[in-house]
Protein backbone atom coordinates (compact mmCIF):
# COMPACT_ATOMS: atom_id res chain seq x y z
CA UNK A 1 0.00 0.00 0.00
CA UNK A 2 1.01 3.49 -0.67
CA UNK A 3 0.21 7.06 -0.68
CA UNK A 4 -1.51 8.01 -3.77
CA UNK A 5 -5.14 9.65 -3.59
CA UNK A 6 -7.40 7.42 -2.57
CA UNK A 7 -10.64 9.98 -3.04
CA UNK A 8 -11.44 8.10 -6.31
CA UNK A 9 -12.13 4.92 -4.61
CA UNK A 10 -14.48 6.77 -2.18
CA UNK A 11 -16.73 8.76 -4.21
CA UNK A 12 -18.25 6.05 -5.53
CA UNK A 13 -19.06 3.95 -2.06
CA UNK A 14 -22.42 3.09 -1.38
CA UNK A 15 -22.25 -0.03 1.14
CA UNK A 16 -19.45 -0.39 3.16
CA UNK A 17 -18.86 -4.16 5.10
CA UNK A 18 -17.14 -5.08 7.96
CA UNK A 19 -15.75 -8.40 9.71
CA UNK A 20 -16.35 -8.31 13.41
CA UNK A 21 -13.52 -9.77 15.16
CA UNK A 22 -10.63 -8.06 14.59
CA UNK A 23 -12.19 -5.20 12.91
CA UNK A 24 -15.34 -4.04 15.14
CA UNK A 25 -13.52 -5.83 17.95
CA UNK A 26 -10.13 -6.22 19.34
CA UNK A 27 -10.13 -9.53 18.05
CA UNK A 28 -10.14 -10.83 21.52
CA UNK A 29 -13.14 -13.65 22.53
CA UNK A 30 -13.96 -14.05 26.25
CA UNK A 31 -15.87 -17.43 27.36
CA UNK A 32 -17.89 -17.74 30.21
CA UNK A 33 -19.87 -20.98 31.68
CA UNK A 34 -22.02 -22.33 29.37
CA UNK A 35 -22.62 -21.11 26.21
CA UNK A 36 -21.33 -17.63 27.29
CA UNK A 37 -19.28 -15.28 24.63
CA UNK A 38 -18.01 -11.81 25.31
CA UNK A 39 -16.71 -9.06 22.56
CA UNK A 40 -15.15 -5.58 23.32
CA UNK A 41 -16.77 -3.32 21.00
CA UNK A 42 -15.68 0.57 20.33
CA UNK A 43 -18.59 3.08 21.58
CA UNK A 44 -16.37 5.45 19.30
CA UNK A 45 -16.59 2.97 16.27
CA UNK A 46 -19.87 2.19 16.57
CA UNK A 47 -20.97 5.76 16.49
CA UNK A 48 -18.78 6.42 13.19
CA UNK A 49 -20.84 3.53 11.49
CA UNK A 50 -24.44 5.05 13.67
CA UNK A 51 -23.44 8.33 11.83
CA UNK A 52 -22.63 6.64 8.35
CA UNK A 53 -26.12 4.61 8.26
CA UNK A 54 -28.31 7.33 9.97
CA UNK A 55 -26.85 10.22 6.80
CA UNK A 56 -27.88 7.72 4.50
CA UNK A 57 -24.71 8.38 3.08
CA UNK A 58 -23.69 4.50 2.77
CA UNK A 59 -25.74 1.18 4.01
CA UNK A 60 -23.38 -0.90 6.36
CA UNK A 61 -23.58 -4.64 6.39
CA UNK A 62 -21.44 -7.41 8.72
CA UNK A 63 -19.90 -10.88 7.49
CA UNK A 64 -17.81 -12.47 9.88
CA UNK A 65 -16.80 -15.62 10.19
CA UNK A 66 -18.29 -16.51 13.63
CA UNK A 67 -21.72 -17.48 14.62
CA UNK A 68 -23.10 -15.99 17.28
CA UNK A 69 -26.02 -13.91 18.71
CA UNK A 70 -24.08 -11.03 20.01
CA UNK A 71 -23.00 -10.08 16.49
CA UNK A 72 -26.43 -10.09 15.50
CA UNK A 73 -27.49 -7.16 18.22
CA UNK A 74 -24.17 -5.43 17.81
CA UNK A 75 -25.29 -5.18 14.18
CA UNK A 76 -28.48 -4.51 14.90
CA UNK A 77 -27.37 -1.57 17.33
CA UNK A 78 -25.44 -0.51 14.41
CA UNK A 79 -28.39 -0.19 11.46
CA UNK A 80 -26.59 -3.16 9.68
CA UNK A 81 -28.79 -3.95 6.46
CA UNK A 82 -27.27 -7.14 6.41
CA UNK A 83 -25.98 -9.81 8.82
CA UNK A 84 -24.52 -12.62 7.86
CA UNK A 85 -22.80 -14.75 10.48
CA UNK A 86 -20.77 -18.21 10.00
CA UNK A 87 -19.15 -17.25 6.83
CA UNK A 88 -15.39 -17.89 6.94
CA UNK A 89 -15.48 -18.18 2.95
CA UNK A 90 -16.78 -14.51 2.78
CA UNK A 91 -17.41 -14.68 -0.62
CA UNK A 92 -20.20 -16.10 -0.89
CA UNK A 93 -22.10 -13.30 1.67
CA UNK A 94 -20.27 -10.94 -0.29
CA UNK A 95 -22.08 -12.28 -3.30
CA UNK A 96 -25.41 -11.89 -2.06
CA UNK A 97 -24.91 -8.28 -1.28
CA UNK A 98 -24.36 -7.46 -4.20
CA UNK A 99 -27.12 -9.15 -6.06
CA UNK A 100 -29.26 -7.93 -3.52
CA UNK A 101 -28.58 -4.41 -3.81
CA UNK A 102 -27.69 -4.19 -7.39
CA UNK A 103 -24.55 -3.22 -6.41
CA UNK A 104 -21.14 -3.39 -8.22
CA UNK A 105 -17.37 -3.87 -6.54
CA UNK A 106 -16.78 -0.33 -7.07
CA UNK A 107 -19.55 0.46 -4.85
CA UNK A 108 -18.40 -1.42 -2.22
CA UNK A 109 -15.79 -0.83 1.14
CA UNK A 110 -14.66 -3.56 3.35
CA UNK A 111 -12.69 -3.55 6.32
CA UNK A 112 -10.94 -6.63 7.18
CA UNK A 113 -7.89 -8.29 8.93
CA UNK A 114 -7.17 -11.54 8.08
CA UNK A 115 -6.20 -13.63 5.59
CA UNK A 116 -9.82 -15.01 5.32
CA UNK A 117 -11.10 -11.60 3.99
CA UNK A 118 -8.46 -11.13 1.34
CA UNK A 119 -10.63 -12.48 -1.72
CA UNK A 120 -13.26 -9.80 -1.09
CA UNK A 121 -10.88 -7.10 -0.30
CA UNK A 122 -9.62 -7.94 -3.86
CA UNK A 123 -12.63 -7.20 -5.29
CA UNK A 124 -13.61 -4.35 -3.80
CA UNK A 125 -13.82 -0.77 -4.84
CA UNK A 126 -11.87 0.67 -1.29
CA UNK A 127 -10.21 -2.06 0.88
CA UNK A 128 -9.11 -1.22 4.50
CA UNK A 129 -7.45 -2.79 7.12
CA UNK A 130 -7.03 -1.99 10.67
CA UNK A 131 -3.44 -1.09 12.09
CA UNK A 132 -3.12 -4.51 14.11
CA UNK A 133 -4.42 -6.44 10.62
CA UNK A 134 -1.94 -9.26 9.33
CA UNK A 135 0.73 -8.48 6.87
CA UNK A 136 -0.74 -10.05 4.15
CA UNK A 137 -3.97 -8.50 4.88
CA UNK A 138 -2.75 -5.01 4.98
CA UNK A 139 -0.65 -5.34 1.47
CA UNK A 140 -3.59 -5.72 -0.36
CA UNK A 141 -5.67 -3.18 1.54
CA UNK A 142 -6.29 0.67 -0.31
CA UNK A 143 -5.65 2.14 3.23
CA UNK A 144 -4.28 0.61 6.31
CA UNK A 145 -5.81 3.06 9.87
CA UNK A 146 -3.61 4.67 12.09
CA UNK A 147 -5.84 3.04 14.85
CA UNK A 148 -5.99 -0.30 15.96
CA UNK A 149 -9.16 -2.75 15.72
CA UNK A 150 -11.55 -2.21 18.09
CA UNK A 151 -9.67 1.08 18.76
CA UNK A 152 -10.98 3.67 16.44
CA UNK A 153 -10.60 2.00 13.54
CA UNK A 154 -13.62 1.38 11.56
CA UNK A 155 -14.40 5.43 13.19
CA UNK A 156 -11.20 6.50 11.10
CA UNK A 157 -12.39 4.95 7.99
CA UNK A 158 -16.01 6.58 8.69
CA UNK A 159 -14.38 9.90 9.39
CA UNK A 160 -12.30 9.46 6.38
CA UNK A 161 -15.66 8.87 4.24
CA UNK A 162 -17.65 11.73 5.41
CA UNK A 163 -14.02 14.11 4.95
CA UNK A 164 -13.71 13.35 1.53
CA UNK A 165 -17.74 12.78 0.52
CA UNK A 166 -17.74 16.32 1.45
CA UNK A 167 -20.09 15.69 4.83
CA UNK A 168 -20.30 16.08 8.35
CA UNK A 169 -22.25 14.98 11.50
CA UNK A 170 -24.20 17.92 11.85
CA UNK A 171 -27.99 17.59 11.78
CA UNK A 172 -27.61 13.63 12.19
CA UNK A 173 -30.36 12.58 14.72
CA UNK A 174 -29.25 10.89 17.86
CA UNK A 175 -32.50 10.61 20.28
CA UNK A 176 -32.27 6.98 19.39
CA UNK A 177 -27.81 6.00 19.50
CA UNK A 178 -27.20 3.13 21.43
CA UNK A 179 -23.91 3.60 22.27
CA UNK A 180 -22.36 0.26 24.19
Amino acid sequence: MGEYNIAPRILPLKMLIVDIDGVLSDGKIIYGTGELELKNFCVKDGLGLYFLTRSGMLQLAIITGKEGEIVKKRGEELGASEIYTGYPEKMTAYDKILERYGLCDDEVAFIGDDIIDIPVMQRVGFAVAPKDAVLRTKKVAHYVTRSPAGRGAVREVAELIFAIKRADFHGIELSNVKLG
